[in-house]
């Protein structure tokens, strides 16, 4: 392929200097991450846990995830992305290293810590670093880009965490698939360093140093997309956990372990061939009605899910489950362009921090739910959706590629 070729798709797809070394991290420090993590409750039990520290270990993950994304947008507004990404790589290589220095259930724990939560506390960053690097009408398609690589590790990754344990057992197979993770990590270390270009001075003089202060100077359009978006991910949450047991062990033609893997393979895969068309669409027509559609394939799916009792129907459900993704990209660049300028990282991690503490409950609420039935469950859920969708519709704000995103 000629070079202009490649030029030319390269500037379609947003392939900037920084945006090649954030994909190449993506991918590294993802399949290490991945690799390893999968894998951590057989490990841990393995080195003398308990299953009660396995729940304590799924809850703690759970936790972190919300908790970490405000701590790490803060510190991408305040020492620039390109720092920020490199310290939270080596908060990562720390956990994978101490896990396979130290073959105890303590050292997972503390571990675990440093690199469960690494999307989380990157994620900020990472759509910060979108921002600044590509032009508001390639954003989508950069995020868009991101989302579709991201997949590639989580994909990999068990596959090749688990040729490590068929290979050397389950303790030292782990833990081999630590050191890896910890190798690949370096090599991402080193990319970032050489590729992701320098920030501009960060304007640390605007970052509020409180978070609890942080909230009155949210803007109001910014406020709207969070509570549709809660409302969503509670008609997510809800059934969340109770999918996989619908599927094998309550319609009347069950499926298989195998037939459950290709039904989540099927919804992978959908959303993987819609991020980058509807991300270049969405670039062009606006965000504001991906998104919506987006809302209303999570509104979708508890009740088609409620209707399909064999393996071909359940794959319709699971086509309509990956479609849920339709909007994705567009929803994390529009949560950029209405956050205040100077301090967008800062602001997407609050909107995730809110966000994510609120849909824990709903997971919660999913299991009180589904003691009354099934189908009460899913039918409630997809109310959640409905009433985010309406909220959206009713109050959602979008940009145009003319305009810039509200100082308050």
């Amino acid at each position: 392929m000629s070079a202009s070729r490649w030029s030319t798709i390269a500037d379609f797809l947003g392939l900037r200097r920084s945006m090649v070394g954030l994909l190449a991290m993506v991918v590294l420090v993802g399949l290490g991450e991945r690799m390893a993590d999968r894998f951590l409750p057989i490990y841990l039990l393995a080195v003398g846990g308990s299953t009660l520290a396995v729940g304590l270990l799924n809850a703690m993950e759970n936790l972190l995830a919300a908790l970490y994304s405000l701590p790490g947008g803060y510190l991408a507004d305040r020492w620039g992305v390109k720092r920020s990404l490199l310290f939270f790589n080596l908060l990562s290589m720390a956990g994978f290293l101490l896990v396979f220095l130290l073959p105890t259930w303590e050292a997972v724990f503390i571990g675990a810590m440093l690199f469960l939560s690494w999307s989380a506390i990157s994620l900020p960053a990472t759509m910060s670093l979108i921002n600044k690097v590509l032009p508001m009408d390639k954003r989508t398609m950069g995020a868009a880009v991101h989302a579709t690589v991201k997949r590639i590790p989580m994909a990999l990754g068990p596959l090749v965490g688990g040729l490590c344990i068929a290979w050397w057992g389950e303790k030292e197979g782990v833990r081999v698939a630590f050191l890896v993770a910890f190798l690949l990590a370096s090599a991402a270390l080193w990319l970032q360093y050489h590729l992701i270009e320098e920030d501009a001075t960060p304007a640390v003089d605007s970052l509020q140093k409180n978070p609890f202060r942080l909230w009155p100077d949210m803007p109001q359009p910014l406020r709207q997309l969070l509570v549709a978006d809660i409302l969503v991910r509670f008609c997510e949450q809800i059934p969340y956990a109770f999918v996989v047991i619908w599927c094998m062990k309550m319609i009347p033609e069950p499926v298989s372990a195998v037939e459950f893997g290709i039904l989540t393979a099927v919804e992978m895969v959908t959303a993987m061939l819609l991020y980058i068309p509807v991300g270049w669409l969405s670039d062009r027509w606006g965000k504001k009605g991906f998104v919506l559609i987006t809302f209303l394939f999570f509104t979708a799916f508890p009740l088609v899910l409620a209707q399909a009792h064999s393996f071909w129907p359940l794959v319709v459900a699971f086509i309509v489950r990956g479609l849920k993704e339709f909007g994705e990209p567009s929803r994390k660049t529009l949560i950029m362009d209405l956050a205040p300028e100077g301090r967008k990282a800062t602001f997407f991690g609050l909107y995730y921090l809110l966000r994510d503490l609120f849909v824990a409950v709903g997971a919660l609420f999913g299991a009180f739910l589904w003691q009354w039935g099934a189908l009460i469950t899913l039918q409630t859920a997809a109310l959640f959706g409905l009433l985010g969708t309406l909220w959206f519709a009713w109050y959602g704000k979008d940009l145009t590629n003319q305009q810039t995103a509200p100082t308050d």
